[in-house]
């Protein structure tokens, strides 16, 4: 039987894949074989002969230089399977791109200004986040990018025998480097380097990614016969946030000096990007006086900004308007970049820019001399793309948010009326919540701080005022812009979120109107274990019907708009809470829940969505997570966190880059648009199979957690102890440093499970729960079969949870179970896993008709593509795990810490191999 036209360009694209992968490694086993290795270089994966006889250092470094290889191959392959699925069927061949969704909408019958009108309120801002999953060093990620940019330039079929010699030996050189690199932190990354690897793709990457995907929508949006313009003139679609510096949530190395020092360098790094956008806007800017008449508006400019910059000494006046003396539209520009050097370097000039609005109207006024002369095509391929970068990114690069443990919180209040003396003997945090609440709501009628002015009240107060400060301060000297969120972890009540208010009013952050207190920023609450997720909706609606947060919201409300507020929900606490299924579910009822009290107050809801990198923390496609949003919850803003791995996973090369930029904007987009259409196309009779689902699900994820001895082997079947030794971020992995599952943060609980093959979180229950539904409502369990091709919802959770289950790989569960010393503990968990583990996988298959291989080929190649190599790094991990486990019981501490660099290459790449950690 031929091939399908689908069948043909995949089997083209695996092609593509081997023979890229092929000419990587036999360059790498050149350099291997230079450097003394020989047995390494005859054992590479996919070309080697066998597996090395000695399994040390240099086996794990190798294996993982090889899967980072095999990375690179396979985002090239990617994007050019892109490119020749495009040629032979054209743009709307590309699933979640904006000529698939346009298409759709249009075939939905929806007009030009239905589709405008959602346009208008989109916009979606990944959050940047340091949290610790990204192995990889940033030397070792600029060394990925110098290979993928050999790796374009060698399918140059243009170039000769002697160029294509010439780039396989910079290529080898580049491998050699890699080799010769450490590819883990031996010590732990400062924040300050987490902070610097954000800016890189803050001005490196984003602005081009934004400005090709406009590109890209300008495109599909003229090919449905639609008027550009209207598209030009909308606000950016596409912002940026960061936690980076301002996430304190149990990392004590996050001061008010490093939030201070992130917003300088984020405001800096915009700067950098605008500067750079003047140059290029002035090398296209080449109009010449002897051709043209100078309109006397832009006299009028360059003499308006000559004079600002008069008193200046660093500026050079006279070499500017010298140099482009018959060029004034080039000297216009170059004059606004002197005023962006100012703000860069000397903020408190008088010449300097403070606010992006000011570089803004300049820019509108040269475009208005350009439409004068008659040059349209500039403004239109130049001074709009500017504009819109200058929208997009302004003078800060990403809204910073704060995030602060509610319990933290409530230490700090404590601390705070102690100091005040207003507390009547006990401690604040054993109050009842009446008395609680009846001592919030009588402080805040009044603008008075609770001390003066330097008066330290304990370690908590003195933290989260001196960060408030220093926002309050920010904001003094540049307005709200650059400044995000203060988020609330674990918020249990409304008295979690009305005490931000106090400690802000100590701070100065609160502002004292004519009716009472506002609070500038956005105080935003984040639910994320199932209880709070359940308690969500009553929790919003009190703080809601506060007269705080009702000022607060109106003040920090665009007129004419309506208000928003943001809720955070947390995939990966609930998850490690209650489970995959139970966890999805809860999140689902949250958000519609959460959206129709929002709604109720008169405000749109904006979703925070705390998403990490795998399955078990909230991972999945990101359109297919757009299609799965219930109905009504995204009124076109959302915000989502990228972490870790994914940052560079997604975003590494302009082309992955650009690709996931239009991916997210073009699915939010059509997603707004469906949940504007006044039908849901949910199933209400599915919401009680959900119920089911989730109790039994959480019941059977509860009761493995739970029984006797599952912390022994935990800790003893997967690398756990090995990762809490990692420097692979600046956090810590537990929160207060206990060893307890409640305390271990959710990352580290899914990298843990992930290195060890088990892949618990991302499926453990769902099988339970879906074979208890079967027999026990064969008619509900039917329903549910039925409706899985219409659900999005409900598809995109089995669909995430399979692909956990074919990652995993039941003989390496058993061979890592082998490191747990008690034969009766290792056998009961075990036994329970794998029988969840064939209950699920066989109840998946029964749901999807047929085998994941059949189903998903692509994911089939690629996991099964690693798995020999993959092989052969676990049983080495398992092997130094024993002995250092041997030594540190043996407490033979010299040897065992002399050890933790080898596990460490270990983990890292499995790792790469895997292409994911926590």
């Amino acid at each position: 039987m031929s091939e399908t036209p689908t069948q043909n360009l995949r089997t083209h694209g695996f092609q593509l894949l081997e023979d890229d992968l092929r000419y990587l490694m036999e360059a790498f086993s050149a350099v291997l074989k230079q450097l003394g290795e020989p047995e390494l270089a005859t054992s590479l994966p996919w070309i080697g002969t066998g597996v090395p006889q000695k399994t040390n250092r240099s086996l794990g470094q190798a294996y993982s230089i090889a899967f980072q290889m095999l990375n690179v191959v396979e985002e090239r392959a990617a994007s050019q399977i892109r490119r020749l699925r495009e040629k032979k069927s054209g743009p709307e061949a590309e699933k979640g791109l904006w000529a698939d969704y346009l298409k759709q909408l249009r075939t939905l019958g929806l007009k030009e200004s239905d589709i405008l009108a959602a346009m208008r309120d989109v916009c979606v801002e990944p959050v940047l986040t340091a949290h610790p999953t990204e192995a990889k060093r940033e030397t070792v990620r600029e060394l990925h990018r110098e290979i993928y940019s050999l790796m374009n330039r060698h399918e140059n079929a243009a170039y000769t025998p002697r160029e294509q010699a010439r780039l396989q030996s910079q290529l080898r050189t580049q491998l050699e480097n890699l080799w010769r690199t450490g590819e883990i932190h031996v010590t732990r990354p400062s924040i300050e380097a987490e902070l610097q690897n954000a800016l890189y793709y803050l001005r490196d990457v984003f602005p081009e990614a934004l400005a090709r995907a406009h590109t890209h929508l300008r495109e599909a949006w003229q090919a449905n016969g639609y008027n550009t313009a209207e598209i030009d003139e909308l606000p950016p679609l596409l912002r940026f946030g960061s936690w980076i510096g301002g996430d304190r949530d149990g990392h004590p190395f996050v001061t008010a000096d490093v939030t201070r020092h992130a917003l300088v360098a984020l405001r800096k790094n915009a700067l950098r990007v605008q500067r750079r956008a003047l140059e290029s806007l002035a090398f296209h800017l080449p109009l010449s006086s002897l051709f043209q008449i100078t309109p006397p508006l832009l006299t009028e400019l360059i003499t308006t900004l000559t004079t600002q910059l008069k008193a200046e000494p660093c500026v050079d006046l006279a070499y500017i308007l010298e140099r482009n003396k018959e060029e004034p539209w080039r000297a216009a520009v170059y004059l606004m970049r002197a005023k962006v050097l100012l703000a860069m370097e000397k903020p408190a000039s008088p010449a300097a820019y403070v606010q992006p609005h000011e570089l803004r109207a300049d820019i509108d006024t040269l475009a208005k001399t350009l439409l004068e002369v008659g040059d349209k095509a500039v403004v239109e391929e130049q001074i709009v793309p500017f504009r819109r970068n200058l929208n997009a990114f302004g003078f800060h690069s990403a809204a910073l948010d704060v995030r602060q443990n509610s319990a933290f919180h409530e230490k700090a209040l404590d601390q705070l009326l102690r100091a005040a003396g207003l507390l009547d003997g006990g401690s604040f945090i054993d109050w009842s919540i009446e008395k609680k609440r009846a001592l919030i709501d009588r402080e805040l009628t009044s603008p008075r701080p609770f001390l003066a002015p330097g008066i330290s009240a304990g370690h908590e107060a003195d933290t989260v005022i001196a960060c408030h400060r220093v926002l309050a301060d920010h904001r003094a000297q540049f307005g709200n812009a650059g400044l995000g969120s203060l988020i609330v972890s674990m918020t249990r009540c409304v008295e979690d979120l009305l005490v931000v208010f106090l400690l802000a009013r100590e701070a100065g952050l609160m502002q004292w109107s004519e009716e009472g207190l506002v609070c500038p920023l956005p105080v935003v609450p984040l639910f994320e274990t199932m209880g709070d997720l359940e308690a969500g909706p009553g929790i919003v609606d009190a703080f809601l019907s506060h007269p705080v947060v009702k000022r607060s919201l109106k003040a920090q409300t665009n007129h004419g708009s309506a208000p928003v507020f943001q809720v955070m929900v947390g995939y990966s606490d609930s998850n490690k809470d209650c489970g995959i299924v139970a966890s999805q579910c809860a999140l689902h009822r949250a958000q519609r829940e959460l959206s129709d009290t929002i709604h109720s107050h008169g405000a749109r809801p904006i979703f925070f969505h705390g998403r990490g990198g795998t399955v078990g923390r909230g991972a999945g496609p990101t359109h297919w997570f757009m299609e799965a949003l219930p109905h009504g919850s995204l009124s076109g803003g959302m915000r989502m966190t990228e972490q870790g791995e994914t940052i560079a996973q997604k975003y590494a090369h302009i082309g992955s880059a650009v690709y996931n930029a239009e991916l997210l904007i073009a699915s939010a987009t059509a997603a707004t648009v469906r949940h504007r259409g006044s039908e849901s196309h949910a199933h209400p009779e599915l919401e009680v199979l959900f119920d089911k689902l989730a109790a039994d699900s959480r019941d059977a994820y509860r009761a493995f957690l739970h029984a006797p001895d599952f912390i022994k082997f935990y800790r003893q079947a997967t690398p756990i102890d090995a990762l809490e030794n990692s420097r692979i971020g600046s956090r810590p992995a537990r929160r207060t440093g206990q060893a307890s599952i409640d305390d271990l943060r959710a990352i580290p609980w899914v990298f843990s499970w992930t290195q060890s093959r088990f892949y618990l979180p991302g499926w453990f229950g769902a099988g339970s729960a879906l074979n208890k539904l079967k027999a026990d409502d064969p008619k509900g369990f039917e329903t549910l079969a039925t409706a899985l091709p219409e659900s999005a919802f409900l598809r995109y959770v089995l669909t995430n949870i399979e692909s956990s289950l074919v990652s995993a790989n039941t003989d390496l569960m058993r061979a890592y179970a082998g490191l747990v010393e008690d034969t009766v503990i290792r056998d009961r968990f075990l036994n329970m896993i794998l029988a969840e583990y064939e209950a699920t996988r066989r109840i998946i298959d029964e749901l999807f008709h047929g085998t994941f291989a059949e189903r998903r080929p692509r994911l089939a190649y690629t996991l099964n593509i690693r798995e020999e190599p993959l092989k052969v790094l676990h049983h080495q991990q398992i092997a130094l795990l024993r002995e250092w486990r041997a030594l540190v019981a043996a407490d033979k501490t010299e040897a065992a810490d002399a050890m933790v660099t080898d596990l460490l290459i270990s983990i890292n790449a499995i790792a790469s191999g895997l292409r994911t950690t926590g």
